[in-house]
């Protein structure tokens, strides 16, 4: 057997904690997922004025991540790129930028998701949250 570390419920605070500054250092009303390396929900946050979707859209697009174990824009990429196939992919609902892996010691331990303002503003958002846990790289 081998041991792996995992998000535990400290972590989910730190990372929701820094992504709720990161938005509202930009006045920015989002909602944060924090998955596990499974997709399953550990945390969200709902920030007041972020549009309902958001909430599935954030969760989906972390989700994504942590079962690609790569960031969700990887995907939107492809299939800007001709890679339509991508499209039918069974699990992955939010094929768009904002999703983000954790990795520790190269092992993907889960991922964010963000919604509620343009993509790459949801990526930056979720790169904050992550950056809060102090890892290092």
């Amino acid at each position: 057997m081998r041991s792996k570390k995992m998000l535990v419920l400290d972590d989910v605070k730190l990372i929701m904690a820094g992504a709720e500054a990161k938005a509202q250092q930009n006045n920015w009303n989002v909602t944060v997922a924090v998955v596990d390396e499974g997709g399953l929900l550990l945390g969200l946050q709902r920030h007041d004025g972020a549009a309902p979707i958001s909430v599935a859209i954030a969760q989906a697009k972390a989700k994504t991540a942590a079962l690609g174990r790569r960031e969700s824009r990887i995907y939107e990429e492809m299939i800007n790129g001709g890679r339509t196939s991508f499209l039918s992919v069974p699990g992955l609902d939010a094929m768009v930028e904002g999703g983000v892996p954790i990795v520790v010691d190269g092992e993907y331990i889960g991922a964010v998701g963000v919604s509620g303002v343009k993509s790459a503003q949801d990526a930056e958002i979720a790169m904050a949250g992550i950056a809060a846990l102090g890892l290092p790289g």
